[in-house]
């Protein structure tokens, strides 16, 4: 029954679906990339009920922005309420959000104008909760770092090899281009303030790139509704920008560190059988298959082909580590907790 009305609907049913899409900003740094991306929100062959512009504790940006769009009726900008960093900037849209369907935007990323059609497509069925899409990289040097494996492209929030094609079922969305029905928040609540980009903070000597908090929403939604679907869909695009920096093998090695110690918050949340159940596969099968294929350019005289399969060795190993560091921290006395979901 599934794989029929989630294929079989038509254009003038996605039509009928109210959709608000929520982006959250935190720099004025990328002030021209959000403007790209709240345009190609307003300009969805679908179009939003409401688009709204979540500023994580930044004054000066917040007064910029409030007169940049005081003049567009279709866009809010609000202060987050919440717990500074990510989690709490979403859960402030979707407190706000007006659609029975609410789509998270990244603030430096561009959809294609079919991007909500083909994501408000997935909801045909009652059971599908969220629905996640392509993001593909837009590298600022112009082209991948040839050393740079697809199978990380989750480092720079980007889809990665491994994933699956066309649509189909996933334990999670991503969470920068991705989509929730309304009523999934009322089953489990928001995203974990505790999780995610911006929850150290508070912590000193702390300031790494953490990530996970819409996997944990997932897992939870779907340990409260056992009939809960999740979809990845490959038609519903956006383009993501990797700036240099995040090009680097640097960032890289912080970036899957930090990986490693989101994991294990999201395991010590949700616990690890469903904490880890997708990764468990990614470990064992796209991992070695992406190492051989770089051994097997490398055979044939790309040589780029040992940094890239060194590039996987190296970031699957950091990414034990911090999962093996995160917990420790987790079950030790002073290891601080992941918080409470909102």
């Amino acid at each position: 029954m599934l794989e029929h009305s989630l294929f079989d609907r038509s254009l003038s049913d996605r039509s009928r679906i109210a959709v608000s899409v929520v982006i959250c900003v935190y720099t004025e740094e990328r002030w021209d990339s959000l403007l790209a991306a709240v345009d190609s929100a307003l300009r969805q062959d679908l179009p939003p009920v409401d688009v709204l512009v979540v500023v994580d504790h930044n004054q000066v940006l917040l007064d910029r922005l409030v007169d940049r769009f005081a003049s567009t009726p279709d866009v809010t900008v609000l202060a987050n309420a919440g717990t500074r960093g990510l989690s709490g900037g979403r859960n402030t849209g979707v407190a706000a959000a007006r659609g029975e369907i609410v789509a998270f935007l990244d603030d430096d990323a561009v959809a294609q104008p079919d991007w909500l059609s083909w994501n408000a497509d997935g909801y045909a069925d009652p059971a599908v909760m969220g629905v996640g899409g392509l993001t593909l990289p837009v590298w600022a040097s112009g082209r991948r770092p040839r050393w740079y494996p697809e199978e990380f492209d989750w480092v720079h929030g980007a889809t990665y090899r491994g994933m699956p094609t066309g649509r189909a079922r996933v334990r999670n969305v991503l969470g920068g281009n991705a989509s929730f029905r309304r009523r999934a928040f009322d089953v489990a609540g928001g995203f974990d303030a505790g999780i995610g980009r911006g929850a150290d903070a508070g912590r000193p000597g702390e300031s790494k790139p953490l990530g996970g908090e819409e996997t944990e929403l997932c897992i939870r939604i779907q340990q409260a509704d056992p009939e809960a679907v999740f979809l990845f869909d490959d038609r519903s695009v956006i383009h993501h920008q990797v700036p240099r920096q995040r090009e680097r093998f640097g960032y890289f090695r912080t970036r899957c560190w930090a990986e490693g110690l989101s994991k294990a918050q999201v395991a010590g949340s949700v616990g690890a059988g469903d904490g880890l159940s997708s990764e468990r596969r990614y470990v064992t099968r796209t991992l070695p298959s992406g190492i051989a294929r770089g051994l097997v350019r490398a055979v044939r005289g790309d040589l780029a082909g040992l940094g890239s399969a060194g590039a996987i060795t190296v970031g699957g190993l950091v990414t034990a580590a911090g999962y093996a560091v995160g917990s420790l921290r987790r079950i030790r006395p002073d290891g601080g907790g992941t918080g409470g979901a909102q």
